[in-house]
Order: C-alpha cells, then sequence, then structure tokens
C-alpha cells in the first residue's frame, strides 16, 4: 500500500495490547467497509465498541504482517445499541459489567451514554440500581471522559499518560487550563513529571526561554533532584551554574530567580562557613530543628535513676552474659544521658548492648520503644530482642495533613509518644527530614539512643545525618571496637572488618561462610540464576526465598534489571495457574518477589490474619505477590513486616521485582544468605562502601561472583561522594 497518511474509520473490535504506562496498543479495527485491521500506536484508555478516526501509515512488522501506525487520531463514542452493548460489556466503566450493560441497552437502548452523563437520575428506576450506585456510575463515566480528553491532550507532547489522573484529581475538568496556565505546575513534587518533558511541552506552547516561570522552575528543580544526589543545600555559585547549564541561559537569570523565590519565601539563602547555602524550605526546617533540639538533649543533664549502681552490679547475673567495659559503659549512658549514639562494626556487640540496656532499662521501670527505618530492618529487630520493633512512619502514624495539603504524620509535639526512651537501629539509614519527625513526636524528658554503623552507606533520602552526630562530637557516644571471640569465627565478620581497614578480603578460603566465583562477565548472570536456583538449595539446604540477590548496579548485563528477569524466569516461571500483568516492560506475576519503590502514604494495608491496619507503604518494604485480580485489575502484596496492601493495576509503577536489588535498597535489612556481583558496572559505584554495606547484609552465608580485580578495586576505592549538609556545623556552633 502507499506510505502516504492514510484514515481508516471504524470500531475497535478487541484490544490485543495496552501499556498503561506510555499508552501505546495494539488494536483490532473493524472499518467501516467491513474490512478487520491491526492498528498500533499511542492509543490510552481503549475499549472495545469505540469509534475512532486513525490517521497514519501503513507498515509491515517482521513478526506480525501488515499493521497500520497511528499517528493520531479522533475519538468518538459508540453509536448505535450493538457498539454500546459491546463498549460497556468490556468494563470501560467501572461499576458497569456484561450484565449491567445488556440491562442498560436493554433499557435506553441507543440513548444509554447520554443517560449515563446527563440523566443518571433514571438509573434508579431500574431493578438492583439504588440511587447512590447511579450516581457512582454516572461520576466513573464523566471521569472516564474527562481523563480520556486529558490523557489524550498529554501524549499529544509526549507528555507520560498516568500524569491525568493526579492532575484530573487537583483540577477536575479544569485540569487542560491549568496545564497552559503554568506547564511547570507538573514538576511539583505531587505530580513528579519529568523536567526535561515538561520543559519540552512548555516551549512548544509558547513559553519564552527566560520566561520567569522557566528559570525558577529550573532552580527549583536542581534543588529537589539534588535531594536524590543526598544534599540538604545546594551552594548559591554551583545552583546558579546547574540552573544555567540545564537551561542554557546565563547565570545572571538564575540568579534574579533565586533572589526572587527566597524573597517569596520558596527558598531559603543563608549564610554557612564559607559559602551561600541555598535550601527548599522543608529542608532548612528539618536540618537547624534537628541541630536545635539535639543540642538541647545534649545540654540536659538528667538525674541519675534510684538504684542505677545496683541494677548495673546485678545485670549480668540476670542476663547471664559477662559485659565487656565499652558494653557497660554504653548501658549506664544509656540510663543517664538524654541522646546517646552507639556505634559498632559487625561482630562487636551492638545487639547484645541493646539487650542489656533493655534489660536494665526494664529494671527500673522505664518504658522503652525499638524503631528501624525499614520494615525487614524493624522485624530483624523484634527477632533479635524479643520486644515488638516498628518501622518509624508505623510508628509516627502517618497521616494527611488538610492544612498543608501534604503528608504528615499524627504523633508530633501535640501528641507526642508514649515512651521513656526511644531506641533507632540502622541509624545510617535514617535521612533527615524522617530525624526530624521523630524527634517532634519525643515528649518532653524522652531520652533517645540512637545505633548504628556509620561505615554502611548513607541514606537515601537528603543528609548524612549518623555520621555528621559522630563526627560533630557534640553527642555522648559509645564506640564498640572490639571484635567478639564467637564473631570472629565467621569470614563474614572478618572480610567485613578488612575491606573497612581497605584491606583485600580473603577469597580462597571454602571451610566458612564467605565463599568467591570467579566468572568472567558474561557468565555471572548464569551462575548467580544456577546458585539461588540449585546450588545453595539444594546444596546449603537454604530456600531461594531466603537468598537475595545483590548488584551495584541497575544497568548492564549483571545489574538488577536483567538479573531480575532471568530469576524471575527460573525461580517463578510463567504456568496456567499464575496470572500476571505487564506493567511497564516488567510483568508482574503472582508469586514474584516485589520492593515498594517509593513512599505511599495514603496506601491501605491490614495486618496479616486481620488484626489491625492502615494506611502508608514505604520506599523499600518487602513483600510477594499472593493474589491478583484480572478481572478487578487488582493484585495483592504481602510484606514481610506481615502487612499486606492492595495495589490497583495503575499503581503498579510503584512496585519492581526484587529477586535482585541494588546494594543501595538492601540498606538496613539482613538476610539468610546474599549472593553478590562483583563484575561489570560503572567504576563510580565500585566502592569500599557498597562492598562493606553488600558484605554486612549476611548472615549465614556470602558469595561473591565475578572478577577478584573488581573486589580488589572496590576495596582500594574509599571515595565518598560528598553531601552538601550543614547539620555538623550547626551542631558544632557556639
Amino acid at each position: 500500500m502507499a506510505e502516504e497518511q492514510t484514515i481508516l474509520r471504524g470500531t475497535v473490535s478487541a484490544v490485543v495490547y495496552q501499556n498503561e504506562e506510555n499508552g501505546y496498543a495494539v488494536l483490532r479495527l473493524k472499518t467501516d467497509e467491513g474490512e478487520t485491521v491491526t492498528v498500533v500506536g499511542t492509543i490510552p484508555l481503549l475499549a472495545v465498541g469505540e469509534r475512532l478516526a486513525v490517521t497514519g501509515k501503513w507498515m509491515r512488522h517482521a513478526s506480525y504482517g501488515q499493521q497500520f501506525a497511528a499517528d493520531f487520531l479522533e475519538r468518538q463514542m459508540p453509536d448505535g445499541a450493538d457498539e454500546i452493548l459491546a463498549y460497556l460489556s468490556s468494563r470501560a466503566i467501572r461499576g458497569i459489567g456484561p450484565m449491567t450493560a445488556k440491562k442498560l441497552v436493554a433499557r435506553f437502548g441507543s440513548q444509554t451514554l447520554e443517560v449515563l452523563e446527563k440523566h443518571p437520575e433514571q438509573l434508579a428506576e431500574l431493578p438492583g440500581f439504588s440511587a447512590a450506585k447511579a450516581a457512582q456510575i454516572n461520576e466513573a463515566f464523566c471521569a472516564q471522559v474527562g481523563l480520556r480528553r486529558l490523557i489524550e491532550f498529554l501524549v499529544g507532547y509526549h507528555l507520560p499518560p498516568e500524569l491525568a489522573m493526579r492532575l484530573y484529581q487537583c483540577y477536575g475538568e479544569l485540569a487542560v487550563d491549568a496545564v497552559k496556565d503554568d506547564p511547570y505546575l507538573l514538576t511539583e513534587p505531587f505530580f513528579g513529571a519529568d523536567f526535561a518533558l515538561v520543559d519540552q511541552f512548555a516551549l512548544a506552547m509558547g513559553v519564552e526561554a527566560d520566561d520567569p516561570r522557566r528559570v525558577e522552575a529550573g532552580v527549583v528543580f536542581e534543588l529537589r533532584h539534588n535531594t536524590g544526589n543526598g544534599h540538604v543545600f545546594l551552594p548559591l555559585n554551583k545552583l546558579m551554574a546547574a540552573t544555567a547549564q540545564l537551561l542554557g541561559l546565563d547565570e545572571t537569570d538564575a540568579a534574579q530567580a533565586v533572589a526572587r523565590l527566597t524573597d517569596n519565601d520558596r527558598l531559603i539563602a543563608e549564610p554557612l562557613s564559607s559559602l551561600t547555602a541555598v535550601y527548599l524550605p522543608e529542608l532548612y526546617e528539618a536540618e537547624t530543628q534537628v541541630a536545635q533540639r539535639l543540642r538541647a538533649m545534649a545540654d540536659a543533664a538528667p538525674e541519675e535513676p534510684d538504684g542505677l549502681d545496683e541494677a548495673l552490679r546485678a545485670l549480668p547475673r540476670r542476663t547471664h552474659i559477662d559485659y565487656a567495659p565499652a558494653q557497660t559503659e554504653a548501658i549506664r549512658k544509656a540510663a543517664c544521658c538524654q541522646v546517646l549514639l552507639l556505634t559498632g562494626g559487625p561482630g562487636t556487640g551492638k545487639t547484645t548492648t541493646l539487650a542489656g540496656i533493655l534489660a536494665l532499662l526494664d529494671e527500673l521501670g522505664q518504658r522503652a520503644m525499638l524503631a528501624a527505618p525499614t520494615g525487614r530492618a524493624a522485624k530483624r529487630l523484634t527477632e533479635l530482642t524479643d520486644r515488638p520493633a516498628s518501622t518509624i512512619h508505623r510508628l509516627l502514624e502517618s497521616q494527611f495533613d488538610p492544612e498543608t495539603g501534604a503528608m504528615g504524620f499524627y504523633h508530633n509535639e501535640h501528641e507526642p509518644l508514649d515512651a521513656d526512651v526511644m531506641i533507632v537501629d540502622e541509624t545510617s539509614m535514617v535521612d533527615l527530614t524522617l530525624m526530624y519527625a521523630l524527634l517532634r513526636a519525643l515528649r518532653p524528658g524522652c531520652r533517645l539512643i540512637l545505633v548504628g554503623d556509620p561505615d554502611q552507606l548513607p541514606s537515601v533520602g537528603a543528609g548524612n545525618l549518623f555520621s555528621d552526630l559522630l563526627r560533630s562530637e557534640r553527642l555522648e557516644t559509645v564506640r564498640l571496637t572490639e571484635i567478639f571471640r564467637q564473631a570472629r569465627q565467621s569470614l563474614i565478620v572478618m572480610n567485613a572488618h578488612a575491606v573497612n581497614h581497605g584491606q583485600m578480603p580473603v577469597l580462597n578460603d571454602t571451610s566458612r561462610d564467605f565463599f568467591f566465583m570467579k566468572r568472567p562477565p558474561e557468565a555471572v548472570a548464569a551462575t548467580v540464576r544456577d546458585l539461588c536456583h540449585h546450588r545453595l538449595p539444594d546444596n546449603m539446604h537454604i530456600p531461594a526465598s531466603q537468598i537475595q540477590v545483590l548488584s551495584p548496579t541497575r544497568r548492564g548485563p549483571t545489574g538488577t534489571a536483567h538479573l531480575n528477569e532471568i530469576l524471575q524466569e527460573s525461580l517463578n516461571p510463567p504456568a496456567p495457574d499464575k496470572p500476571q500483568k505487564q506493567y511497564g516492560g516488567v510483568t508482574f506475576r503472582l508469586g514474584d518477589r516485589v520492593m515498594q519503590i517509593r513512599n505511599n502514604y495514603d496506601l491501605f494495608w491490614r495486618q496479616t490474619g486481620g488484626f489491625g491496619s492502615g494506611t502508608g507503604v514505604f520506599n523499600g518494604d518487602m513483600g510477594v505477590i499472593t493474589a491478583m485480580d484480572l478481572r478487578e485489575e487488582t493484585l495483592c502484596v504481602s510484606f514481610d513486616d506481615d502487612r499486606e496492601a492492595t495495589y490497583a493495576f495503575d499503581q503498579l509503577g510503584e512496585l519492581e521485582l526484587a529477586y535482585a536489588m541494588t546494594v543501595h535498597k538492601s540498606q538496613g535489612s539482613e538476610y539468610r544468605a546474599v549472593v553478590m556481583v562483583v563484575s561489570g558496572g560503572s567504576s563510580l559505584l565500585h566502592t569500599r562502601g557498597v562492598l562493606y554495606t553488600a558484605i554486612t547484609r549476611a548472615r549465614e552465608l556470602l558469595v561473591l561472583v565475578g572478577e577478584a580485580q573488581v573486589v580488589a578495586n572496590m576495596t582500594a576505592n574509599d571515595r565518598q561522594a560528598r553531601r552538601y549538609s550543614g547539620l555538623r556545623l550547626r551542631l558544632c556552633a557556639p
């Protein structure tokens, strides 16, 4: 057929494939001439029975033959009873299935869609239709029509269609007008659109290159983007240079934008040491308040509890443990200091010390609460101490703040936690804003004990909190350095300490719990699959569900994306009784191990077994897909901390497969066995901190797969990316 643009008109007879993330679809179109053709292109929210006028070109696919590639289209609602019946029976409208569609079309015929949109009260005349149900169907129909128009507008400018739901939620029918008025609102955190795409759209809409809206959005984007690199602020000169480069403008334009933003209190600029630090307001408040509150706690001098010396003398008899001098010092300070930092590497007795602190607090009649940054870390803390522990988010009870329109926490200065002592484990993972939220929730006089290992990777969020606290030397600190005899039997422990001191780990000892398998890059993935599927389960009796694969990187043949594909195919292959759903190029299947990759404060969860419920699932939470309903378009994830949550299919962008994960994502977790890839990837990720963190994730067994030279390079590379943070300076200020 000819290559010129052609227009096809017809009715959708089948939807072969639909990608909810980007709107790409493959459909069968029955043309007005009676021919059925295959149409491909970006056509979001398709439904059988719709009428389309599609403009595009014919093409021949190597595998699927002749297809019509759509460049753009016009939609027409179904016309006639038969088309309307097919459209509604396809479940295009929530609340209407095939049986309901038959009732509606039998009663209203070709006027059915008009009734749904304009006269929903007539639905209540049908048997089984209440006024409430009629209103729900009307709302769903109108939202569907509005969303479809909005999505077509976004897709027409190459913006992701998933923005439509939140735009419609905020602006309703005025969403298109709101975006045209200020395209850069899409870069706000609530929408989270990619700045480059929004900028391209704005320029296409006629926004000038030096428009104040564009330059101010670029400044704010640079600050927000760099929180992902751990920075709490950016120096003014670096912020101006980065913004100017991003937008192709002069630094004077960026400087003027910063001045306007600070005048309007949208940014905070403050001299700090020898530079001018520019903050997002929420991070400035968090940093200054964390420093102020911790300084006040450090300066407080609580009275020594009655009977402390006697309780300390009796503690070894009660716990049947002979504490080392540093451990005894930590236990005493935990009862006397308002804030205490307890730190040490693997095998130095942090857990034993923590158990002693808890036993002493019991003897003194003081109530302690235990928390950790992630669900897996909280569960491990519970197992180690035989005490209930919670994630910090769950402890604080996340909730929507109607005053700010943002998510906050129930517990704060006005609703403090009922604890005499707050103990936080894995504090190296805690970012600045989460620590601020926790400090706000401590009642006056509550003591704080922070436990962690500063040599592990810093938090994913902004700040270098635990390291800053230690380096300030402003807070009472106990460092545990002695490796106990039992721990010395573990090559995992000894190699972790060797790496931390820049010494090459022992790779040729196969008698204990640390193994190295030399493999060229092209053989690494197959070896990892064999270890997880056969060798470790068969020879070491470690189930695949208790093995975690780690890699420094996401990309490449040894990155987590590829490893997850081959591990899923091996450990959870497709089967007739395993429903699956493809989203964004990833197949989610019943039985898959998955991870939440962003905070969702309003996702509902219930406790496994039916006891308790709440909202909030957070970045790093891991679980297994235990149910999937293709008809209702939902799946259920049971998380490691005994919660389960239901996801609609359009929320699957919040999940990723977790058979393999990056070392950064594994922080705060411990696994029975770890298989760590030491091959390929960027040299920027081959650092001592990455290797040390990976080694310390393994409890019983660690297997390194790859090249000894990569291990050597990582051990020698003590480069740490600088994070701009003013916390240490603020703590040390006179």
